[in-house]
């Protein structure tokens, strides 16, 4: 009975953001801006729960708790309050001047500013190589979790590739039809789902359980009692500032989150939005996480280290089945709130940063829409043909499967290294386009380098680790990056000051 009901509430989500995507459809402009942007007319509500739903779904129910079961709480310290404030931070800095600028000269993402601001194609399409090359694998994952999910959920009735392609198919139905505006209603329905049901499973759980907090306490004093040791285990202020910083500026740089900054219908709706960034984030984390550290305490067994989730475990013991249906079933729509923004910011960045520059220079509107829509589709069947081979359909497919599954956990730190050279762009009218392309290209070869080359020695001092002193690799590469991008363009301005030709 569980698993017709999970399935039920699956197709009805489904049928539900295909019933969206067809409202948004019929207001839709046939305007790349439209698509891409819808016409940058996101008020507060919307922009901030579009982004809100894109970037936190699937991670609050699965993610999220498994690591608070296995770490701890301070976890919420780490993606709570950390990249709560830090991602806010960042989405006044570099979102704001992005808004700015896009108001002024129509700009729709990251890399047709950078292009346009230093008369660089090179420029351009390098921001767009780079994003697709840690945004197409994210996306599979996506896929991938999802395929899995209907295969768990049916007990193998429904193979991993049907499933896969079922999300697949609905994704390409909404976005291909409605573009951002179908995504962003969407996420908005999403993300107060995702509010409701994670503080509604909190109380439930609280309530179901025998004396309460008291006793939950108690079984976390005796299964994990470094749990109430602020600092204790994993958690040393290296491993969370650095955890922290690589993840919000990450984000930041992601495609389906930074080109939401030009969405904003004013300046109003941008500082309003990330000013209530932190307190949305916490209002989300803070039970999901509880959820986790709870669930250590009540002697919830679960092998998280296999890929084994915590919440289901947990809420199968202390809620009703249909609960627990409901609850798991949107995760596995929540990963859709993540995959369909992918999917549209995969096809702009092609679209306009390839295409366009480097193909049709008089790409008229028209067709660029159409060349959009007809994006997802080839962005998207190209992305579940890749992960139904590398679950099980290739030769090699294992190892594609762990590759691949490495590069999406580096895609975070990836996109990181955009982001000091950015800022530097953004601010410093000293960066020119040399430095700039040296400074995106030069973190980007080192973080791949040290991620994935083996480790080992030179005259006694370690090579290709990955975190030294403490601190992750990634804020070194992003430090890197940044000095490249100054040097550089110091280095460039000097060059073009001697009398060479720039």
């Amino acid at each position: 009975m569980s698993v017709a009901l999970q399935l039920g509430i699956i197709v009805g989500y489904l049928l539900v953001a295909l019933g969206v995507g067809l409202i948004a459809y019929r207001v839709t402009e046939r305007t790349a801006e439209d698509f891409y942007l819808a016409s940058r007319s996101f008020g507060t509500v919307v922009l901030l729960f579009t982004v809100f739903a894109t970037l936190l779904s699937a991670f609050t129910f699965f993610g999220g708790p498994d690591n608070a079961y296995s770490l701890g709480p301070e976890w919420i310290l780490v993606m709570g309050l950390m990249d709560g404030i830090i991602f806010a931070i960042l989405w006044y800095v570099i979102g704001y001047r992005q808004w700015l600028l896009g108001q002024r000269e129509g700009y729709m993402t990251l890399g047709e500013l950078l292009g346009d601001r230093f008369g660089s194609r090179a420029l351009r399409g390098l921001v767009a190589v780079v994003s697709l090359f840690w945004l197409f694998p994210y996306v599979m994952l996506q896929q991938i979790g999802a395929g899995a999910a209907i295969t768990g959920l049916t007990e193998g009735a429904v193979p991993f590739w049907a499933g896969a392609t079922l999300i697949t198919a609905f994704m390409i139905g909404y976005v291909a039809l409605a573009g951002m505006r179908g995504i962003a209603w969407t996420d908005t329905l999403q993300g107060v789902f995702m509010l409701a049901m994670v503080w509604l499973a909190l109380a439930w759980v609280l309530l179901a359980v025998d004396g309460g907090l008291a006793t939950i306490n108690a079984g976390i004093q005796a299964n994990a009692p470094d749990f109430f040791a602020l600092g204790g285990g994993a958690y040393t202020p290296q491993f969370m500032l650095s955890f922290a910083i690589s993840i919000a500026f990450g984000v930041t740089m992601f495609p389906q989150i930074n080109q939401r900054f030009f969405a904003a219908a004013s300046e109003t709706v941008l500082k309003r939005s990330f000013t209530l960034w932190p307190v949305l984030v916490l209002l989300l984390f803070v039970p999901a996480f509880l959820l986790g550290t709870w669930a250590a305490g009540l002697g919830i067994e679960a092998d998280v280290a296999a890929g084994e989730s915590v919440l289901p475990r947990l809420l199968a013991a202390y809620t009703p089945t249909w609960f627990a249906a409901l609850v798991i079933a949107g995760a596995i729509a929540a990963m859709m709130s993540s995959s369909d923004s992918m999917l549209l910011s995969g096809s702009s960045y092609f679209t306009r940063d390839l295409y366009r520059p480097f193909v049709d220079r008089a790409l008229s509107e028209r067709r660029e829409d159409r060349l959009g829509r007809l994006g997802v589709v080839g962005f998207a069947v190209a992305a579940l043909l890749a992960s139904v081979w590398a679950e099980g359909g290739g030769i090699g497919a294992a190892n594609v499967g762990s590759l691949l599954i490495e590069i999406g956990d580096l895609a975070f730190g990836g996109f990181a290294q955009l982001a000091g050279p950015v800022l530097l762009a953004l601010y410093w009218r000293g960066t020119t386009r040399r430095g700039l392309i040296a400074g995106i290209l030069a973190p980007q070869l080192v973080y791949v380098a040290f991620n994935f080359l083996p480790a080992t020695t030179v005259a006694g001092l370690p090579l290709f680790a990955t975190s030294y002193f403490g601190w992750g690799l990634s804020l070194y590469a992003m430090l890197f990056g940044v000095a490249v991008t100054a040097l550089g363009s110091v280095a460039d301005r000097k060059r073009r000051s001697g009398g060479a030709r720039p």
